[in-house]
């Protein structure tokens, strides 16, 4: 499609932006006209999104040129120019940049008889301060995380890595929303086809817009899968997202959201914590494997337990006390599935509450709910337990996206328990082991480093490695340069 060059005449502009954008309709759209040497001169501005304080000094520093200028008018372009005291100007010459960098929350600048526009960043987004993620928190550790802000967000990123080959790429998706998304990644390091490949993928993106930010985009790059497991690993903390940049990982940055994508991903990898590696290798190491052995019981103790009361005799002499000791006026899986979905109800009415009265709510439901549905027999206290226990599992997994698949798995499991018993278990859980194997988010392994096997990623996934120990970059990512230290003895590769 052509685009319409910036008129010569303001008069043309000012018809121009009335139609295309709403100037004396929409209250936000603003336009101020100054005289300059006797040459009309307009900004068009969206308030909001500007720096009122930086637009009126805009302002005083142009209609001083009346005063302190000696120039003839012909140069009036240039010495707007160079009156100019901010730090990001521009030119564009077609209408179409000039509308869109004013609802970007960039000012452009009109002067009569000049064939193009001047753009100036004075941006200032509303939004919070960095503060520390509520979902990825560390008992030490930096407390900034990312904002939906994504000047600052990219800013948090290059504060951690100084280093000039680092890349951040500005593309916009949406045909009305115009969302900024950049793509960040180590120019030395990250895999070219697989840059390419995002990139391609994000300018096929045809849609009005995406709201939804980072989910959106997600859905639209992995063409909009129906797997309850997450295909990409989002991250709020700055200093996770950094890991992954020097690992070979690419980024995606969205405006207005405070979550950063992290390309490519796989099962193992969204398990892994910050914690892990804010504390001695020891710890870290101790953390990770309660962590791992909380998951594993988040998926499998409700249907083991229900396998165990459907055939007793599967059960060692030792443990015999495993089990109701009565039977209930409910079947033990109509309880396991009432409790199941008493628990979800709990989590989303726990995320709607107001925050302090959320705290109250959670006592309340855990205590009293779970008292007198006891006491009335529609539950059993070893239900209960059991049911805490695979929830506290589940809460203890670091991807949120990746406790959801696994609940939904648990559902699965337990039906065809109840429904099969021994064969029904395994043939569930093959069934779901299958289903990772099979699974490829952008052509990578979704269950690497166990399938294919890579004993080095595997023991650094068992044992969480001293940093210095660590010489090379996880080979599931292809990286460039393959080596991430000593740097010296490496070589730098450009």
């Amino acid at each position: 499609m052509t685009q319409e060059s910036v008129p010569k005449s303001n008069h043309d502009v000012e018809e121009y932006m009335t139609k295309r954008i709403g100037i004396g309709k929409s209250f936000d759209v603003g336009v101020r006209q100054l005289l300059v040497l006797k040459t009309n001169v307009q900004l068009y501005y969206v308030n909001g999104l500007v720096d009122s304080v930086m637009i009126t000094k805009m302002i005083e520093e142009l209609v001083e040129i009346n005063d302190n200028e000696w120039a003839n008018k012909r140069n009036i372009a240039k010495i707007i120019e160079n009156r100019l005291l901010n730090i990001q100007v521009e030119k564009v010459e077609t209408m179409d940049e000039a509308v869109d960098q004013v609802l970007t929350g960039l000012v452009s600048i009109f002067i009569d008889g000049i064939k193009y526009a001047i753009i100036v960043d004075v941006r200032s987004y509303p939004g919070r301060t960095p503060e520390e993620p509520d979902t990825e928190r560390v008992i030490r550790g930096s407390r900034d995380g990312f904002t939906e802000n994504i000047i600052e967000n990219t800013g948090l990123t290059r504060r951690r890595i100084k280093d000039e080959r680092l890349r951040n790429e500005m593309h916009t998706v949406g045909e009305r929303s115009k969302t900024d998304v950049c793509i960040s990644y180590l120019q030395d390091v990250a895999d070219n086809h697989f840059i390419d490949f995002v990139k391609q993928k994000i300018s096929e993106i045809e849609t009005d817009g995406i709201p939804m930010a980072d989910k959106t985009l997600e859905e639209f790059i992995m063409g909009g899968k129906w797997s309850p497991f997450p295909m990409v690993r989002y991250t709020e903390r700055p200093d996770v997202a950094s890991k992954h940049l020097m690992d070979g990982h690419v980024l995606l940055f969205v405006d207005t959201s405070p979550t950063v994508i992290i390309l490519p991903t796989t099962y193992i990898n969204c398990l892994e914590h910050a914690e892990e590696y804010r504390q001695a290798p020891a710890v870290g190491t101790f953390i990770r494997w309660i962590r791992l052995i909380a998951i594993l019981g988040s998926l499998f103790i409700l249907p083991l337990w229900l396998l165990f009361v459907m055939d007793p005799s599967l059960l060692p002499p030792q443990l015999s006390f495993i089990g109701p000791n009565e039977e209930g006026n409910v079947p033990i899986f109509i309880q396991i599935i009432l409790g199941l979905i008493g628990v979800e109800f709990l989590r989303m009415a726990a995320v709607h509450t107001p925050t302090p009265l959320a705290t109250a709510m959670g006592l309340i439901a855990a205590v009293l709910i779970g008292q007198i549905a006891i006491d009335v027999g529609l539950l059993s206290p070893e239900v209960i337990l059991y049911l805490a226990l695979s929830t506290i599992g589940s809460y203890v997994t670091p991807s949120y996206e990746v406790s959801i698949g696994n609940k939904i798995t648990t559902f699965f499991l337990v039906i065809l328990t109840a429904l099969f018993g021994v064969p029904g278990f395994m043939i569930g859980t093959l069934i779901f082991i299958l289903y990772l194997v099979n699974l490829k988010a952008f052509n990578t392994p979704y269950l690497w480093p166990f399938i294919p096997f890579d004993l080095t990623a595997m023991f650094r996934f068992i044992v969480r490695v001293p940093v210095p120990l660590v010489n090379n970059r996880p080979s599931i990512v292809h990286p460039k340069n393959v080596y991430s230290q000593p740097l010296q003895k490496r070589g730098r590769n450009k």
